[in-house]
């Protein structure tokens, strides 16, 4: 999340992650408690219709994706397990906030329509996931697409915020409906990235 801006955050925050150190904290336990506070965030306040208290708890711990990472490189403990722990941390957080969304709108949202939109948005952004850690799996490549993990994160939360402030459901109710298409269509995108170099591998197989 925020990995458009990870130079300034980074910046920003490193004193904090310094600090952490200084304490014995280490990278792991950062990543949990982030992880923990997003889905207490979620699962604690959409269900019962508090939007904006819930996006503004999620956003304080998101940033802990960003200083568990700089701990992890400035103190040397990068490692294959922690990029791993980081990764599977993000998919509770990502199901969180879009199964907050799809219990908000089972209770005071009251909407079956958007309760099956956002279960189809947290499906969707799931198998992009995946499709780009099998890829990679297989020695192939399926990274980008119109709709990557920071850009569904930041546009829901956004825009879900700002519902909760101005009591605006639209906002809401657009952003999901672009969330469905542009998952699907980045989806997509990564199985026809995966076909393309699979191809071409095959010929370069039978060339030789």
């Amino acid at each position: 999340m925020l990995e458009r801006f990870r130079a300034f955050w980074n910046s920003l925050l490193s004193p904090v992650g310094d600090l952490l150190l200084r304490l014995g904290v280490s990278p792991d336990a950062v990543t949990t408690v982030g992880t923990i506070g997003v889905c207490a965030g979620a699962l604690v306040f959409f269900p019962t219709g508090h939007l904006l208290i819930g996006v503004l708890v999620i956003t304080a711990f998101v940033f802990s994706d960003i200083i568990d990472g700089y701990m992890a490189r400035s103190s040397g403990r990068s490692s294959r397990f922690g990029a791993f722990f980081d990764s599977t941390m993000d998919r509770f957080g990502d199901g969180a906030i879009f199964g907050g969304l799809v219990l908000y709108y089972a209770g005071p949202g009251d909407s079956e329509l958007y309760l099956a939109l956002s279960l189809f948005c947290l499906v969707m952004g799931s198998i992009t996931s995946y499709a780009r850690a099998r890829a990679e799996s297989l020695g192939m490549e399926a990274k980008g697409g119109i709709a990557e993990r920071s850009d569904r994160l930041v546009a829901i939360l956004v825009m879900t915020g700002l519902n909760g402030l101005f009591d605006l459901p639209i906002l809401t109710y657009v952003t999901l409906w672009a969330l469905a298409l542009a998952s699907t269509v980045t989806v997509v995108q990564r199985v026809l990235m995966v076909r393309r170099q699979a191809l071409a591998s095959q010929g370069n197989t039978l060339d030789t």
